[in-house]
This record gives C-alpha cells, structure tokens and sequence, in this order.
C-alpha cells in the first residue's frame, strides 16, 4: 500500500513542475545521483590493484567451473554490458538456470545480490554461481582452491593481493577478489553529465523522456545511482502479471517464506538497459518499448501512448555508458599444472 501511496503522488506531479531545463534538473536530483567512478568497497574488503588484476583474471577462468568450460564471464559477457543475451543462461552439462542472468555491470550499487536478493553484496555473490551445481557446479569450495594451488603463478598473485593472510589462497579470497574487479565495472553515462548540470547533455526527447519517467512514476522504484537496486517489489503491483512473463516464480518468497514475499523481486537497475535485454526475470520480453509498456499498465496502472514509450525508451538509451577500457582488455591466464585436477564433463 505504501508503494501504492508513493507512485500515486508522483503520478500527481503536473508537467509545471518542469517549466525548464533547471526544474528539470532539480526535480532529477530528488530521485538519482550520478556515478562515482568507482564503486565503493567493504571495508573488510577494500579495493586494491593487486585484487583487481587477479579478480579479473578469477572471473575469465573457466577453470573456476567443474567442467573447465564456463567462467563469470560466459553469463555476464562484458563485451555485451553484462549478460548473455539468451532468456536463461546455459550450464554445466547445457542445463539452464530459472531467472535470467542481470548485468554486472555498476551491481555492486545494489543494496543486495541476485533477484530476490538473497546475497547481501558482491562477495558473497561471486561464490554461488561456483557451487551451483546448474552453473559452474563445482562440488564444493575445496575443489576450487586445489586447482587455484597447483597453478603458481595464482599462487604469488594470491600472497600479492592478500599479504596479510597465512594461507591466501582460499574460497573466502576468490569472492573477495572477483568483488574487487567487478566493483570497477562502473559506466558513466550522459545522464550523469546531466545530473552535474550540464543540461544540454541530454537531448530535447531525451529531456521529455525523464520528465515522462517521473511524471509517470517511474521513479519511484528506479531511483539512486543505478536507477533500481534500492528496494523489493512485487510484479504485478497494480494487476496481476500474466503467467506467460512471470512464470511461477514466487521470487523473495523462497528465501524468506513470507506470504507477503511472493512475486516480489529486487527492483532491477536501469543503467545499459537498452542493451541488457531480454528483460525481466524470465527474460521473456526482448523489446524494450514493450518491456516499458508492461512495466506501466501492471505495475503503475499507467496506459501510454506510443509517442510517450518513445520518449521513454530515449531516456533509458541515455543511460547507456561507456564500458571500462581495462575490463575490455582480456588476461592472459596462467597456464595449468600437470598435477591440477582435471575438468569433469
């Protein structure tokens, strides 16, 4: 009800409000912060260079799965802004995972991991796919650091990253270290230059397209620096959804088993959108004027016009950034030992 109350005042807000670019601007700032550069780290985790270059290297590794085969980036390809395109990802033994894989790309400044939030940050996070017996399926975290150790190169890279730590090469380490990476894959976009106040960052049905977005309320559930991320809620607020694009997911409701939980989902970040599909959960809608047609009627009660989906969707394009130079640049992993075990098919 309360999240009823909050869309119903937003959607009450008249284009007066926006009676120029500054208005704008200011009513902008209410709801969104831009991109720091980087993403802020734990503090039992800071941020290093050493485990930067060595969770880059973690999460290009397919030696992290069971199979050899797929690594963090097979499902969050970071030449595709995060994902892989495909409704579900595929894998170990081309088995597919229940929700569409999300971005990596600026995750870490979600308040939680994973649609219905059940990692509370990115360390914890990078360790589920690795154990997940339908993704990287290794058996447990014990298999992972006997491979890590027989490959000495990891090994000095581990001590570098962790000098403080007896026996570094441990599963605690490998999240740590991937988090550590992926807390750099930030994309600032013109949206941000917007934010800092340069209006003219945006173009005029780009400028039309946000105020649509908070007249609409669209903002009140996509709001802060990732536009989303913030805050649980159920799809089909409004009206229920359709079957055929929420599936039976139950969302949250699996891991709290709350009544109140079912059909609710961590609300997604919006930066990259356009390039990020298909979109939700199921990852059953591939076009984006469709996806913001659906997210209006069931989850605000909203009919648009197809001139104000266009508006929309140009604002959302703005949110598209550029991808970091160094994660585009690939490592040369280090090579295996004799001794290592050996991949599973």
């Amino acid at each position: 009800m309360k999240k009823l109350l909050v869309s119903a005042l937003v959607v009450g807000i008249s284009a007066t409000s926006f009676a120029s670019d500054e208005d704008l601007l200011k009513k902008a700032r209410l709801y969104f912060k831009p991109s720091p550069k980087e993403i802020p780290a734990p503090a039992y985790n800071p941020t290093t260079p050493e485990k930067v270059e060595l969770g880059k290297k973690l999460y290009f590794d397919p030696r992290l799965s069971l199979s050899g085969v797929i690594s963090c980036n097979t499902c969050h390809n970071i030449s595709m802004y995060g994902v892989d395109a495909i409704e579900t990802s595929l894998g170990h033994k081309f088995l597919t995972g229940g929700r569409n894989a999300p971005t990596v790309f600026n995750a870490g400044f979600q308040f939680a991991q994973f649609w219905d939030g059940r990692a509370k940050d990115l360390e914890e996070q990078a360790k589920g796919p690795i154990l997940n017996p339908v993704e990287m399926a290794m058996p447990n975290p014990e298999l992972v650091v006997s491979r890590l150790k027989t490959i000495k190169e990891y090994v000095n890279e581990f001590k570098k990253a962790f000098p403080n730590d007896k026996n570094p090469v441990n599963f605690e380490n490998v999240a740590k270290a991937i988090a550590s990476f992926e807390r750099t894959l930030v994309t600032p976009s013109r949206f941000d230059e917007f934010l800092r106040g340069n209006t003219n960052a945006l173009t005029k049905k780009e400028k039309e397209g946000l105020r649509l977005f908070i007249e609409k309320g669209c903002a009140s559930c996509h709001q802060g620096v990732a536009l989303g991320g913030t805050m649980y809620q159920k799809m089909g607020l409004v009206k229920p959804y359709p079957t055929a694009l929420l599936g039976e997911d139950l969302g949250r409701y699996k891991v709290t088993h709350k009544e109140e939980d079912k059909h609710v989902f961590k609300v997604p970040i919006l930066r990259n959108i356009t390039r990020t599909y298909p979109y939700f959960s199921t990852g059953k809608i591939w076009d984006i004027k469709e996806a913001v047609k659906i997210m209006a009627e069931y989850q605000l009660g909203v009919k648009l016009t197809n001139d104000e989906i266009d508006k929309i969707v140009a604002f959302l394009d703005s949110l598209t950034g550029k991808i970091p130079e160094n994660a585009l640049k690939l490592p040369v992993l280090p090579p295996s030992s004799p001794n290592m075990p050996k991949p599973q098919l």
